[in-house]
């Protein structure tokens, strides 16, 4: 088949022949249209190549090699391999072992460096988990290296009305904050039987990740419960404010915890013990009224948090807010690693297993929570 080049170029030339007193008018335009479809056949060709790329360069399909014999042979994405049982298989010997040449001969890599890339559906283990851990998954996420400096506005004064003719407004006074995102390594290890390592393939890998991926989500769920808890009333140099109101569980408890919330908190949740859920209920019942005592937010479980039954004066035992506040930054991405160790209790027939997720996460928000703690006993 000729180029595009090459028909335009006879198309020119039918162009003058046509002008000629003894040209075959039939023929030179029965010859324009059969130039007209085979241009038309490049076209869609070339059209179909360059959306081929697009979906080998997305990563969507395999790439087509032209052998030696003439013959056409489809190659594997890295994300198709991922997805493969050869692969599942390779990746749970890596685990026991270490060594990632299985892998990265199926991945067709010579490169000894960097991560080895987990099987597609490890990824969906560990971001099903972030996405279903209510506390976690409402957080700011970012994947940035190293430590993380966010500002804050620690005190600024209003703006002012200007009336033309007056005195100029007094200059802003700004006060910024600095909120340090220092990254940390959050960590579950657990011993498994010779037994359950001969599961093998993705029934093996399945099992550690998810039991290892849920006990870290967990635990990051705890930490930023935590930084929330610890939170000054007022805003400092180095950590934003939240506040803090003394009331028993009641009808109005959590609207005036409510009512604290700076303007930018939009989207508030509650967080607290299931126990104290309970008692939040009991007070409902007991006013026999039928208000929603949590004002048709959200409410999210957390048993880090104390129950109100059992928390001291002074405890905070809910907490109020919209949880964008927090931010959580994984500088080695969100990935969860395991360190394998089949020595140290190799007489007991046990294998050790570590996960490891490298993470980061302060509240950054002033006056985005509101704390409620127990108040003292009545005499």
């Amino acid at each position: 088949m000729r180029t595009i080049e090459e028909i335009e170029a006879r198309k020119a030339e039918i162009s003058t022949a046509l002008e000629a007193p003894d040209a075959d008018l039939d023929a030179l335009q029965a010859e324009v249209k059969q130039l007209n479809a085979e241009a038309e056949e490049l076209r869609k060709a070339a059209r179909e190549d360059e959306q081929r790329r697009k979906q080998i360069a997305d990563g969507l399909t395999g790439t087509v090699i032209e052998t030696n014999k003439g013959e056409e042979e489809t190659t594997m994405t890295t994300e198709e391999i991922r997805k493969s049982t050869e692969y599942s298989d390779a990746f749970a010997q890596y685990i026991r072992t270490g060594d990632a040449r299985e892998c990265r001969a199926l991945l067709k890599t010579e490169n000894a460096s960097g991560t080895v890339p987990v099987p597609a559906y490890v990824d969906e283990i560990i971001h099903h988990a972030w996405e279903t851990e209510g506390i976690v998954s409402l957080c700011k996420r970012t994947e940035l290296r190293g430590n993380v400096k966010v500002a804050f506005e620690r005190s600024a004064d209003p703006a002012y009305v200007h009336t033309e003719g007056t005195s100029a407004p007094t200059e802003e006074s700004l006060t910024i904050g600095i909120v340090t995102l220092t990254p940390a390594n959050l960590k579950k290890w657990i011993r498994l039987t010779d037994e359950d390592v001969s599961l093998g393939g993705e029934a093996f890998v399945r099992y550690v990740y998810e039991e290892v991926t849920h006990q870290i989500i967990k635990a990051l769920a705890d930490g930023v419960v935590a930084d929330i808890v610890a939170l000054q009333t007022t805003n400092q140099a180095t950590s934003v404010g939240a506040a803090k109101i003394t009331s028993a569980p009641s009808l109005t408890c959590i609207a005036e915890a409510y009512a604290n919330l700076s303007d930018e908190a939009t989207n508030p949740v509650i967080i607290m013990n299931k126990l104290t859920y309970a008692a939040f209920i009991a007070a409902q019942a007991a006013g026999n009224f039928s208000v929603d005592p949590f004002y048709g937010m959200r409410v999210l479980f957390n048993n880090s948090l104390k129950a109100y039954s059992a928390a001291s004066t002074g405890d905070v035992y809910a907490i109020v807010g919209d949880l964008r506040g927090e931010q959580i930054n994984y500088p080695e991405g969100d990935g969860v690693v395991l360190k394998w160790d089949d020595l140290s209790e190799a007489e007991a027939d046990l294998v050790k297993i570590v996960g490891r997720q490298y993470v980061a996460h302060a509240a950054v928000a002033p006056f985005a929570f509101a704390r409620i703690a127990k108040p003292a006993a009545q005499t």
